[in-house]
């Protein structure tokens, strides 16, 4: 499967045409294909992931033995040992390669993927390593290529176009999570869209939005990722605008499409800068080669590094361009947790990821103390943080919830935690997704998210979903040691704290983490307050509510276990007593280890487990959500203080104008291009544009009448009727001299010559 993975996102694409085709004769409207298809891909993902981890794992030599052979891997041929003569060729031996190429080759130039299991290094047609020796006590460091299958997509000018597969750690990961999350969020739909007016049209869309991010993570050239990319975004506008009778649903499509677009310019110069630097190439394997190598200018990289990171600031809601991400809340909640969880949102992220060597070097990571991307990432985390504070809707409060922990993935891959990012995005789909489901658990009934309005006391009432739910929160909260968020939080705390140049790390990135966690518990620990206790209020006290059935209830049941258990596959060394084998597991298996990855630069490194950011992290826990207790449950605190206060409440409603962007998104930029910009626009066209439209116009029209009756009436028509009557004239009176005689021509040709004779004398004299 690891050459053939391609098949994973055609499937989902196919039922995108079968469900639109055929979905609304069949008896549950489509939803079957749709689910049936995202299950095989679920397999496969599987499937492809532990091709990856038996590659890598065979890729190290066993303790005590010592492999003697490595393998091709090679589309259209059997897997063979390398022998004497390969590894000839492969060091440049002429004669060697022309006789190992014809067969390690296919006729369709599908590319080659090359595992060692040797200490030497050999290498794949990208220039992969496969093997390299390690330096840290003199150990042997394996490394495994990326599994590339490619072919031409078309010629253009001279450059070869080609489309393709790039199969490693990472995208394995991305193939499992989003087909996960996908296949539970299809089958929570099930129930939860039921009835909808647009049911099958729903579950299309699905599969096309899982195909497309699919596709996306399986790029192996960044022509490709630009395709996904927007591919992703034109699902995201169809699903958040599902309802778009509704003026708010619609609006808030365009709002999502719309400041997308304007990243998107970032993403198309970022690219466009990376094809001319890497010589003509859209290679992903050869762009970050030639970015560790440096064979690609420091400017050109920092360059490409800001422009791409405008796309990021839009598709991964990062401030300043993350006003869409809650407004998109407007689509069905189960839309909501696959884009926050799995899809959209975590596109910008895996770019970044993917192209790592061009943002590291580019924004000098390994070596400095601060950069755009670490700075980008701290901000977006405590901002988004505040604005939940003053939150009803209790999915707009995950909404912002999840631009801050976006914002500490950013943050992460900018303090150069490769591993703790990705490792945090993985635990982050699980717990997110089921808050999201569980908010729509919430809401099935009583159709309504205002938490302060409409809910309370629902614990009692939904003991499942308030489990669930509770278990999600703690998972985001980092509750240490027995929650995944703890595990992927703790390690990006430590890189900002360990990793940069000089060592002493990233002190900004590790405040604003800190303070981005007391807020975190703290927002959560009210959304528990007015969700679950206190006493019933609104919808939730007229109707008489019950728990969901199975289909709702069982995938939130296995989020909430994955919220769980998915830590401890990267368990670090010291922490706590734990087998030695799954240590670190998920570094090992998803940080990528060759040529095109940063892992053979020195100034890349891995965060320790440290015991006191264990312990502050927990007194994090502590302050926020014991402050959050203590105002709520216990009604201490000052209450009405943006009442008496005046700087309180200047605090409150900056908050609650969500710092003014979206004030001057809609109303000064959108506003005044539909208000002032636009009259001022058809003023200069009526009187300007069309004035002197105008003008030329009639200038040409009168030029033209006297043109007419001037020149062309009275010059040249005057003339030709003067030559013509002149001419008339003469023949009259040459028609008179005409009288037949002899005598009189005779008379004329006598005159004739005594006037030539005359002329001749005078010229001659």
């Amino acid at each position: 499967m690891l050459t053939h993975a391609w098949i994973i996102p055609l499937i989902p694409a196919i039922s995108f045409v079968l469900i639109l085709a055929i979905g609304k004769k069949l008896p549950r409207g489509g939803s079957e294909i749709g689910i049936a298809s995202v299950a095989i891909c679920f397999v496969l993902a599987l499937t492809v992931a532990f091709g990856w981890v038996s590659r890598v794992n065979d890729g190290t030599p066993p303790e005590g033995r010592q492999s003697s052979q490595s393998y091709l891997i090679t589309e259209g041929h059997e897997t063979r040992p390398v022998t004497e003569a390969d590894a000839e060729a492969e060091n440049g031996t002429d004669a060697a390669a022309h006789g190992t190429e014809a067969e390690a080759t296919s006729t369709d130039h599908e590319a080659e993927a090359t595992e060692s299991t040797e200490a030497t290094a050999t290498e794949d047609e990208h220039g992969t390593e496969t093997s390299a020796e390690g330096e840290e006590g003199g150990e042997e460091h394996h490394a495994t290529s990326a599994v590339v299958r490619d072919m031409t997509w078309f010629d253009s000018g001279g450059f070869d176009i080609r489309v393709g597969t790039m199969v490693d750690g990472l995208s394995s990961l991305m193939l499992v999570v989003v087909t996960l999350i996908s296949l539970l969020v299809h089958v929570f739909s099930t129930d939860y869209v039921a009835g909808d007016r647009r049911y099958t049209h729903y579950f299309a869309f699905l599969s096309l939005f899982t195909a497309s991010m699919l596709f996306f993570v399986l790029s192996s050239s960044t022509i490709q990722m630009i395709v996904g990319w927007e591919l992703v975004g034109l699902c995201s506008f169809a699903l958040i605008g599902h309802w778009w009778e509704e003026k708010p649903n619609s609006d808030a499509a365009l709002k999502a499409f719309l400041t997308n677009r304007v990243g998107d310019v970032g993403l198309l110069c970022g690219m466009i800068i990376l094809f001319f630097a890497a010589n003509g190439s859209f290679d992903i394997v050869r762009i970050t080669e030639m970015a560790n190598e440096g064979a690609i200018r420091h400017s050109l990289l920092l360059i490409a590094s800001l422009s791409l990171m405008t796309a990021v600031m839009s598709k991964s809601g990062q401030f300043v361009l993350h006003t869409w991400l809650p407004d998109a809340m407007a689509g069905p909640t189960p839309v909501s947790a696959l884009i926050h969880a799995a899809t959209m949102v975590v596109a910008g992220i895996y770019m970044v990821a993917r192209l790592y060597p061009v943002f590291f070097e580019g924004l000098s990571i390994g070596t400095g103390n601060i950069n755009a991307l670490a700075i980008m990432g701290s901000v977006t985390l405590l901002f988004g943080a505040l604005l939940a504070f003053v939150q009803s809707d209790i999915k707009k409060v995950l909404a912002y919830s999840t631009i801050s922990q976006l914002g500490y993935m950013v943050m992460a891959l900018g303090v150069g935690a490769w591993t703790a990012a990705i490792f945090h995005l993985f635990t982050h789909a699980i717990f997110k997704a089921c808050l999201f489901l569980g908010s729509g658990s919430l809401a099935h009934h009583i159709h309504s998210f205002d938490m302060k309005k409409d809910m309370g006391g629902m614990r009692k009432v939904m003991p499942k979903t308030y489990a669930t739910f509770l278990i999600g929160t703690a998972a985001l909260m980092g509750v240490p040691l027995v929650t995944a968020g703890f595990w992927s939080k703790d390690e990006i705390l430590a890189g900002a704290h360990m990793l940069g140049g000089g060592g002493d790390g990233y002190p900004f990135a590790i405040v604003m983490g800190l303070l981005g966690a007391i807020c975190t518990c703290a927002y959560m620990t009210r959304a528990i307050w007015y969700v679950f206790f206190g006493e019933p209020r609104g919808k939730s006290a007229e109707m008489e509510l019950h728990e969901n059935g199975p289909r709702i209830v069982v995938p939130l049941m296995i989020l909430a276990f994955g919220s769980i258990v998915a830590g401890f596959v990267n368990i670090p060394d010291g922490s706590i007593p734990w087998p030695a084998k799954w240590q670190l597991w998920f570094e090992h298996m998803v940080e990528p280890t060759g040529t095109y990855f940063v892992a053979t630069n020195p100034d890349f490194g891995h965060p320790s487990f440290l015991p006191w950011v264990a312990v502050v992290s927990f007194g994090a826990i502590v302050v926020g959500a014991g402050a959050a207790y203590l105002w709520y449950w216990k009604g201490l605190g000052p209450h009405g203080i943006t009442e008496r206060n005046r700087f309180a409440r200047a605090g409150y409603v900056v908050l609650e104008k969500k710092y003014g962007l979206d004030i001057l998104y809609t109303d000064w930029i959108a506003g005044g291009v539909k208000g002032p910009i636009a009259r001022a626009a058809y003023w200069i066209n009526q009187n300007v544009i069309d004035g002197l439209v105008n003008l030329v116009g009639r200038t040409a029209a009168k030029t033209g009448q006297w043109v007419y009756r001037y020149v062309d009436q009275g010059a040249i028509d005057g003339a030709v009727n003067g030559s013509g009557a002149t001419a008339s004239g003469a023949g009259e009176v040459l028609r008179k001299t005409q009288t037949g005689k002899v005598q009189t021509y005779g008379s004329y040709l006598f005159v004739g010559a005594a006037l030539l004779a005359a002329v001749i004398v005078v010229i001659a004299s």
